[in-house]
Parts: structure tokens; C-alpha cells; sequence
């Protein structure tokens, strides 16, 4: 059976997380974004638990959970901040889990080690060992992801935050680890610059605080919809059946270039090399992103692809492209109006995207939108890359003004 799976979001009560994160609207919007398969998110939060309980029905023999004809699966992030050999960490790791009764014994775990009733996403003072070891004594069924594993504030590989490997992070427990989720501002090609990290699948997910955003990246099996099976060939790195991820333009993540949001410094790697570091304005640290990071621990040149590597689709979500199309905000009621006729038309915005021949988008989509699709799915765009906690903004249609277009990433 083919499928789509985010397993990565938040509920609402997530700090920066919209009221509308509840189940009914999660499943909502997996439809319309054409995901089979949702992670639940904070499963760690009494509350949030204790809704999940009320609507989600249990398929016990498939270890997920059915509501309104989507599937769930039982996750949670953890932020681990703490000290280790002299020095800060901050990592967040998703997990998941098959059934109640085991989240129960997770979180009985992790309550011994702080607080996880005060945000969806708990703060614990507690190693990606410790972690590591205490899940595998409540159950080998558990899956352990390094959540969006580049990121710099909080990830095991962060410029700021993170580890120089898995190994340093999780000692003997590396082989606990079942996949890695690659983040907004990173995809595959750039983590296949990395032999350490073949073996592992990688995963990506939406980590989405509001509805509209889930399914922005996500990730396609052709397996039986069945968490143990799901688990097996992320761990196996199945290529038969995990057929491929959905990616953002890494380009278009919040820190895949360095710089100085309050400084307005965008930097490419060598321009921070170049400058030492250091911001030109406030002579204070740059923020090193993601593109730093992977060049800086890097043991391939750009461009390598693994003989075992799982392919993947780099997208633009859809209200972005009939947004441009139109000359409008993707917050304005006629690009809203568009894109649900867009989604009732063709089923999903997954159809939309990726599924629909070329030569239906143009005989049933405005020229402009279909043309857009046709461009994102070429990678003919320009992207100002995203930078210190900004947003990349991406180009499918025009000219940028002469100032932007020394910054411009051309994508061919």
C-alpha cells in the first residue's frame, strides 16, 4: 500500500503553537494535504494525551490509531538541554511509540527527569544517552529519531548546540536510533555528504505548529500501514518500500545560510570564512546555519550520492505558488478560495504537486498556477536563501529588484 506520513507536528498546547492544533483540524488537513499517515505530536502532555485518548481509535494489531479515515501514530519531541564533558547541549529527539499503555510508561520515565506537564514539547535535563538507554529498557518496540538533526539551537549536528556524531551524542545507544530527520533547511543531498550517516534512513517531516503547514515535508512508503513494518524499513533503509521524501528547498529553511537577522547579514559559508565569523555591524558571532555545519563535517564533495541513498521531490507548497500566480498574499481570501477548488478538483494538494501529468495541470489549472507547478517541479527558481531564524523567500515568477539579485540562489 502506498502512503504519505508526517509523523513530526505539535498540538496547541506547544508553546508558538496555533489553538487550532486539535485533532478534528488535524485530520482535516491531512486530507487536503493528502497525508495518510500523521504523527500525533506531544504525546508527553497530560492534556494533549487525554484528547488523543477521546478521539483516537486504537488498531492495536496495526499499532497506530484511526480518526475520520486518517491514521495517527504516537509521537513526542524532547528537548534534552544539558552538560556533557564541559560543555552546553541542546538536542530535541522525536518519539514514537505503537500503543497508550507504552507512551503511559514513557512519560512515567521522563517525569522522573523534569517537568513534562508545562509545554508539549518538555525541557529535560536528560542526555540523548540517558534517553537512549531509558527507552530501550521500557521497550525495543520504541522508534528514536534525532529531530531536524541540523538546526543550531537545538539538534545533535547544531553549529551552537550539537555533536560532531551520532556517537559522541549517543554513545552505545547509536544503534537505538531508527532514522534521521533532516530538518526544513537541509535535504538528502546534503546529508549523503556525510558517509557516517549511510546507514540510516532519512526522514522528513512537516514539525508543523499550525495546521496549514502540515505535509510540508513528509515522507512516501509503499509497505502495509502497520507500525512495526514502518519501523522495520526505516531501519532495514528499505528502497522498495520507502520510495522517497518531500522536501523543502533547503534554501528556503530559517537557517540554511549564516548571518545576523537583526544586523541583516545573509551570508554564504565562504563569506563567513571570509569575515571570520564575525558580523561586520555588531561584531558579535554570526549565526553559522546548516550549509556551514554539513561543509564542516563533510568527508564528500557536493553532489555525491551514496549507492543505497532513498531518492526525494524538493516542493514549494501550493497556496505559495497560486499566491505568486496571483500577485497576492497566501493569507488572502482568493488564494484560499483557489486552493481548496484546486483540492476538491484533484483530491490533495500530494495530487497536486506531484501526482497529476503535466498536460492535465495545463488543460484544468489557470496557465500561471500550472506553469508555476511546472517550474517547481524543473527547480527552475530563484531563492534568497533563509537565514538566522528568517524564512528563505523563493521566486517562480519575475524579476527581483537589482539589490537581490547578487543574493539570489538560482536553482537549475
Amino acid at each position: 500500500m502506498k502512503f504519505v506520513a508526517d509523523f513530526h507536528i505539535h498540538s496547541r498546547y506547544s508553546r508558538a503553537t496555533s489553538k487550532q492544533m486539535a485533532v478534528p483540524n488535524l485530520a482535516k488537513w491531512a486530507k487536503l494535504k493528502g497525508i495518510n499517515l500523521l504523527g500525533t505530536g506531544d504525546f508527553t502532555h497530560h492534556l494533549w494525551l487525554q484528547e488523543l485518548k477521546q478521539h483516537l481509535l486504537p488498531l492495536p494489531k496495526q499499532g497506530l490509531f484511526l480518526y475520520d479515515g486518517v491514521h495517527f501514530i504516537l509521537s513526542g519531541e524532547i528537548s534534552s538541554i544539558y552538560s556533557q564533558s564541559g560543555k552546553v547541549y541542546r538536542v530535541h529527539n522525536v518519539v514514537m511509540a505503537p500503543s497508550f499503555k507504552m507512551v503511559e510508561e514513557i512519560n512515567k520515565m521522563l517525569s522522573f527527569h523534569g517537568n513534562i506537564a508545562s509545554d508539549g514539547r518538555p525541557i529535560l535535563g536528560m542526555s540523548c544517552i540517558k534517553l537512549a538507554e531509558e527507552l530501550s529498557r521500557i521497550s525495543s518496540d520504541i522508534m528514536l529519531v534525532p529531530a531536524h538533526c541540523w538546526t543550531p539551537w537545538f539538534s545533535v549536528f547544531g553549529s551552537n548546540s550539537g555533536f560532531n556524531s551520532l556517537e559522541e551524542a549517543f554513545g552505545k545507544y547509536t544503534q537505538n536510533i531508527t532514522a534521521l530527520e533532516t530538518g526544513l533547511s537541509s535535504d538528502p543531498a546534503m546529508n549523503w555528504r556525510l558517509s557516517a550517516l549511510d546507514k540510516y534512513s532519512l526522514i522528513s517531516n512537516s514539525d508543523s505548529h499550525s495546521p496549514s503547514r502540515i505535509g510540508r515535508e513528509a515522507n512516501v512508503f509503499d509497505c502495509e500501514l502497520n507500525y512495526w513494518q514502518i519501523k522495520k524499513v526505516l531501519e532495514d533503509k528499505d528502497k522498495e518500500k520507502f520510495l522517497y521524501t518531500v522536501e523543502f528547498f533547503p534554501e528556503e529553511g530559517k537557517y540554511h545560510y549564516d548571518g545576523h537577522r537583526n544586523c541583516n547579514i545573509r551570508y554564504h559559508p565562504s563569506e563567513t570564512k571570509r569575515h571570520k565569523g564575525i558580523c561586520p555591524v555588531c561584531n558579535k558571532p554570526l549565526t553559522r546555519g546548516v550549509l556551514y555545519r554539513v561543509e564542516e563535517l563533510a568527508d564528500r564533495p557536493q553532489g555525491f550520492v551514496p549507492a543505497n541513498a532513498i531518492g526525494y521531490k524538493s516542493l514549494v507548497p501550493l497556496d505559495e505558488i497560486v499566491a505568486e500566480a496571483k500577485g497576492l498574499k497566501k493569507t488572502s481570501k482568493a488564494v484560499e478560495k483557489e486552493y481548496l477548488d484546486l483540492i476538491y478538483t484533484f483530491g490533495s494538494e500530494f495530487d497536486v504537486l506531484v501526482n497529476i501529468e503535466e498536460k492535465e495541470l495545463f488543460s484544468k489549472l489557470p496557465h500561471k498556477v500550472a506553469e508555476g507547478i511546472k517550474r517547481v517541479r524543473e527547480k527552475h527558481l530563484e531563492i534568497l536563501p533563509g537565514y538566522d531564524g528568517e524564512y528563505g523567500i523563493i521566486k517562480i515568477f519575475g524579476e527581483e529588484k537589482e539589490s537581490e539579485k547578487k543574493e539570489q540562489l538560482t536553482l537549475f
